[in-house]
């Protein structure tokens, strides 16, 4: 199988960015007050600010590993091992925005925090699996036929035969 070198679009990013959060904070979002003993208002505030970074992160992180992936000569289409690595690297990356912003808001110690967020990244590493790859499935990589190439029409060659001129 052929790499695939070319990119989501930036579109097709921010498609992939708010779908994957609003369906996140949709699951999230009513069980977060009830598993953390939280009043409701102050884990909707720390899910929606929660949200709001995680989204700009997930932007910037896959943009990022993309163009890792380009520079290192690798497929964009990744395998099961390149999901996973994919996946907790992102994780990762979360936890050190989203920390300190729990323990702030909620008055918390950080290890208190830190526990919340680890229990947190648990779900989202499952659910960023999940879903990135059914993104992936239902929202493939542009192919060759959908991306002009040298010669591809509006390159300088004729389309064919045109109405009205000899073949």
């Amino acid at each position: 199988m052929k790499p695939a070198k070319q990119m989501r679009s930036t579109r097709d990013r921010l498609r992939h960015a708010v779908l994957f959060e609003m369906i996140a904070l949709a699951l999230v979002a009513p069980l977060g007050g009830w598993v953390f003993g939280v009043a409701a208002g102050e884990f909707g505030v720390v899910a929606l600010v929660s949200t709001t970074l995680a989204m700009l992160w997930t932007y910037a992180y896959n943009l990022g590993f993309d163009h890792a992936l380009v520079r290192l000569g690798l497929d964009l289409r990744k395998t099961l091992r390149m999901r996973m690595l994919h996946a907790v690297l992102f994780e990762a990356g979360l936890l050190v925005l989203l920390v300190p912003f729990i323990a702030w808001y909620l008055a918390v110690p950080l290890g208190q925090a830190l526990l919340m967020d680890l229990s947190l990244a648990g779900f989202y590493l499952v659910y960023a699996f999940g879903f990135n790859w059914a993104y992936d499935l239902l929202v493939p990589l542009p192919g060759p036929a959908d991306v002009p190439g040298p010669g591809a029409r509006g390159e300088g060659q004729a389309a064919g035969p045109q109405k009205g001129r000899a073949p």
